[in-house]
């Protein structure tokens, strides 16, 4: 049986819970051409969300099968802390902040 990958859960970041849920797989864009994977992100008790924007697989772009990269907790934990150092403000309020990270993360 193989291995399912996850699409929500849960990151402990500098002693506070950060949700994540992928909000978007890779796809292919019809004016941008293929576009990556999308991550919302969101501390407890909070209302602004962000949303981390992947680049698009390589094997996309060459012409391979659809797939995406693995979501783990160590690459959550990059993203909440990218995020967090490029000005997210998660207990500020307004539309999820976007914000485009590499294929780890950072």
């Amino acid at each position: 049986m193989a291995k399912s990958q996850s699409s929500s859960g849960t990151v402990l970041v500098d002693g506070t819970t950060y949700h994540w849920q992928l909000e978007r797989e890779p796809h292919q864009s019809d004016d941008e051409g293929w576009k990556g994977m999308t991550v919302s992100l969101l501390e407890d008790d909070a209302q602004r969300a962000a949303w981390v924007e992947f680049p698009p697989p390589k094997r996309l772009l060459k012409g391979l099968p659809r797939g995406r990269l693995p979501l783990d907790d160590a690459t959550m934990t990059r993203c909440v802390r990218a995020a967090l150092a490029a000005g997210w403000e998660p207990m500020s309020r307004g539309k999820p902040v976007v914000f485009m990270v590499d294929s780890d993360g950072n």
